[in-house]
């Protein structure tokens, strides 16, 4: 893959089911049904980029600067990384922005994700913090500025990403240099050989194929972190309002969600035999508390049961067993809870002009026969 970035054929022998975006970077994601697994294979895990497939060459010759405001800029590669800091796995979920986005009445900008752009992997890798902390972190610094070789398709002078995590984030324990994904390598298509992994937040701040991290005096300022990129307005905007972009704030944090994988869309069930619901649900910084499930459109509700989660970070299964008593149409809904008691919508999310975060519960129709 390294070697013809945007080849879909090759793509498909290594992602097979992936659905291509129509969209000059390459952008694909799996149907739920295919996410079946706890730790999201490489060969479901969906693809997202903002612009080219960077060519990385020989790994070994990698190598990350830390500079900005530090008291020795430095500079390692993978092997210097590995030796030197202590390597850790964090098990999270790693979920698109725009995940949803499709489901926005009306039609926002950007891929029209349906609700494939979310996975829950194995990083493996070194603290961020213990990186930084070894080149001694000023008082002045307030934001990390993350740097990478991916370009603009149209612009190719233009860096095609350069987001950023407030230093509290890019502290914290959670937060890697990865350089592994489920036990292997991480992969070109996944960042390899070195990504951001900031637990969550959304997919927008784990900055793949990673050569530079700088600290900044202020807010980063970096290629999509102005305007409204990744940014959600602090107040309620219509479809169609004037946007004043210092009305928007930075994403931070992920929302409740579930997925349902299991049954299908379409489904069918046998009249008496029930119907098995399962999937997974998540949250960001606040731990997720319960899902509930239903078999009539949200009418009535069902407890579902909650597997353990392997880590703060990853999503946990759900499943529940729906009565089928009587032939006809039937439509499954799942409701996630966090322990502050957000919950799900179960109509439309709040609208916002580039259709972040979009959490709206699912629905999966089938018929009782």
């Amino acid at each position: 893959m390294q070697g013809d970035p945007i080849d879909r054929a090759a793509l498909a022998q290594v992602k097979p089911g992936l659905t291509l975006h129509a969209d000059a970077a390459l952008n694909g994601e799996p149907e739920p049904a295919m996410l079946g697994e706890p730790i999201t294979p490489f060969s479901v895990f969906f693809i997202r980029n903002n612009g080219t497939l960077p060519e990385i060459g020989d790994a070994a010759q990698w190598r990350l600067a830390i500079d900005g405001e530090v008291e020795e800029p430095r500079s390692w590669s993978i092997a210097e990384l590995q030796s030197h800091f202590e390597t850790v796995t964090e098990t999270a979920v790693l979920e698109c922005a725009g995940n949803g986005r499709s489901l926005f009445q009306p039609a926002t900008d950007g891929v029209p994700w349906r609700l494939g752009a979310v996975g829950c992997a194995r990083w493996t890798g070194v603290r961020l913090r213990d990186v930084l902390q070894a080149s001694g972190v000023k008082p002045s610094a307030v934001y990390t500025g993350h740097y990478a070789p991916d370009r603009q398709i149209q612009d190719p002078g233009r860096p095609a990403l350069s987001r950023g995590l407030p230093l509290a984030k890019a502290l914290a324990p959670e937060t890697l240099l990865a350089f592994g994904m489920n036990g292997e390598t991480l992969p070109l298509l996944h960042g390899g050989p070195l990504r951001i992994v900031a637990p969550g937040y959304p997919g927008s701040a784990w900055q793949k194929w990673l050569d530079r991290v700088s600290l900044r005096p202020h807010e980063h300022d970096g290629e999509k972190m102005q305007g409204t990129n990744y940014r959600l307005p602090i107040r309620p905007v219509a479809p169609g309002e004037p946007v004043d972009p210092s009305e928007f704030a930075v994403i931070t944090d992920i929302r409740v969600k579930s997925l349902i994988t299991t049954p299908a869309p379409g489904f069918t069930a046998a009249i008496g035999a029930g119907v098995a619901v399962r999937g997974f649900a998540w949250s960001g910084a606040v731990a997720l508390a319960s899902v509930r499930v239903s078999g009539d459109g949200g009418e009535s509700w069902v407890e579902a049961d909650l597997g353990e989660a392997e880590g703060a970070f990853a999503w946990r299964a759900f499943g529940a067993t729906l009565p089928t008593p009587r032939p006809g149409p039937i439509e499954i809904v799942a409701q996630a809870r966090d322990v502050a008691g957000r919950v799900q919508p179960l109509e439309a999310a709040p609208w916002n002009p580039r259709g972040y975060c979009n959490n709206q519960a699912q629905r999966v129709a089938g018929e009782v026969r």
